[in-house]
């Protein structure tokens, strides 16, 4: 990986008491995240995050939609109920047609999480058990329940925080 270090001064405002620092931006070169290959898989390429997020902001096709559903292991009512979209105006859309911009974000919400979990479980078969499964810590349900809010996947980031450095609930 290669980092391109670009250092800029940050001038003194007219407020004072403010030190003048430099100010360092990273960029990384190469793909770092391995969520992109849940999102782009062969048809898109990804290489850092102002990929995502112009595509983000493009749309998700349909066909990437249902290749990450499947790599993750969601049928079409899972994902619908995510998305906030119905199941059936979801399978009206052709594969290649690009879906509101809305549910793009959650595509890459989800595709963080099960990078996350899988770096946690070690395997992304035994997250994705674990995701499904009820718990206690989410009142009797399965984690992936939460995932229809934005609070719900940090409940789930947290709860995989928690496993991580062994605090059980």
């Amino acid at each position: 990986m290669v980092l391109i270090f670009v250092l800029m001064s940050y001038k003194k405002a007219n407020i004072k008491n403010i030190a003048s620092e430099p100010m360092v931006a990273y960029v990384t070169a190469g793909s770092s995240n391995p969520f992109y290959n849940l999102l782009g898989g062969n048809s898109v390429s990804l290489s850092n995050d102002l990929d995502i997020i112009k595509l983000a902001r493009q749309g998700f096709s349909k066909r990437v939609l249902m290749s990450l559903a499947k790599k993750i292991s969601l049928n079409l009512q899972e994902l619908a109920y995510i998305l906030h979209i119905s199941e059936r105006t979801l399978q009206r859309y052709d594969d290649n047609e690009i879906i509101k911009t809305e549910y793009a974000e959650k595509a890459v919400e989800l595709a963080r999480l099960y990078t996350r979990g899988e770096e946690v479980f070690g395997s992304i078969d035994k997250f994705k058990l674990w995701i499904k499964a009820p718990s206690l810590v989410f009142n009797g349900e399965a984690p992936v329940a939460m995932l229809d809010t934005s609070a719900g996947f940090d409940m789930v980031f947290k709860e995989l925080g928690r496993i991580e450095h062994g605090i059980f609930a």
